[in-house]
């Protein structure tokens, strides 16, 4: 069962969801784009349903909320160490407003973060105040292959919106708002929200990755073309990787804080080890390895592509390099190393 609301009776529905959850949803930036006098869709707290994007992808996923780009894990004093963000507990619970696609992308960061070893203290911890309400997708946007990854379509939410028209619709399985959901909209037979079926951009990605592939030369024109900025990693919503910082407040060293600090496997100084060695100096060696992992080496350990087919990558990188391109040559070339063999 399902509720059709106006946009007067749904920023009713938001007044009552703002009494529990702060809410974070795709919302405009003007003026704040890359480039001048362009506008920037990112996440961002909303007060009420206009603030919130539906026609338009976020340029970043809503990893910002879950994972931001520094975190301080604790302070440190000479004699007392203080866990970063304790008061969190005392906060309200957060309801973020994605897309199936980077809903599935949450998926990865709970396998990583909560389902290899021991769990994540940081992550668990805010993850257990998180609710997801899906927005609907009526039709792909550029660069999207979430199709070929199967992560168009996803049922695992707490929430889910279409905005159909003028006319909202929504699936609820949060028991608490549904006496105000009945009291307000008008109860519908389907409310499910609407999935993409077809993208203009398609991939083939490979079932197999032959070892002789490693070494192949298709990997060497990005040498030259990618510049090592780290963009594509950093507004992928499943990239995790992180190193350390530490953070000085005095001479001696005896107070500060340390911080997790988001990381790229395309930036130089990311595999150095050691002893001066590096295992990966090369731009092309990068590439491989991060496509790699994204599609192959995730997907023999888990079932699924790391991948989720947002096409974030292909929209931020400055030097135009299509990784849904990267991923039908790499299928090319498995296919020819197969026929060789």
């Amino acid at each position: 069962m399902g509720y059709r609301l106006t946009n007067e009776q749904m920023n009713n529905v938001w007044n009552e969801l703002k009494n529990v959850y702060d809410i974070y949803a795709p919302k405009c930036y003007a003026g704040g784009g890359r480039f001048s006098d362009t506008d920037s869709i990112r996440y961002g707290k909303v007060e009420s349903i206009d603030e919130v994007v539906f026609d338009k992808k976020s340029e970043y996923s809503a990893k910002e909320l879950i994972s931001p780009n520094a975190e301080t894990l604790f302070y440190f004093s000479e004699d007392h160490v203080n866990v970063g963000g304790e008061n969190i507990e005392k906060k309200k619970d957060i309801l973020i407003l994605l897309r199936s696609c980077d809903l599935h992308a949450i998926k990865r960061f709970d396998q990583i973060y909560l389902g290899q070893g021991p769990a994540d203290f940081y992550y668990e911890r805010l993850r257990k105040k998180l609710k997801f309400m899906v927005m609907g997708c009526t039709t792909s946007f550029d660069n999207c292959f979430c199709v070929d990854t199967e992560t168009n379509k996803i049922d695992t939410y707490d929430m889910s919106i279409d905005k159909r028209g003028e006319e909202f619709f929504i699936d609820c399985k949060l028991e608490q708002f549904e006496d105000v959901l009945k009291s307000v909209g008008t109860e519908v037979a389907d409310a499910t929200p609407s999935f993409v079926t077809e993208t203009k951009t398609r991939v083939n990605i490979p079932e197999s990755v032959p070892t002789s592939i490693i070494k192949n030369e298709l990997w060497d024109q990005y040498d030259s073309r990618c510049i090592a900025c780290g963009r594509c990693n950093f507004v992928c919503p499943t990239c995790t990787c992180f190193t350390m910082q530490d953070i000085f407040y005095t001479d001696n060293g005896k107070a500060g804080e340390r911080r997790r600090v988001a990381a790229s496997c395309m930036v130089d100084g990311y595999s150095d080890v050691a002893g001066g060695g590096s295992y990966r100096k090369k731009n092309g060696e990068r590439m491989r390895y991060k496509v790699l992992h994204k599609i192959s080496d995730y997907k023999k350990r888990t079932g699924e592509t790391m991948c989720v087919g947002c096409g974030r990558c292909d929209d931020i990188c400055p030097e135009y390099i299509s990784y849904s391109n990267c991923i039908n040559i790499l299928s090319e070339a498995c296919k020819e190393v197969a026929g060789n063999e």
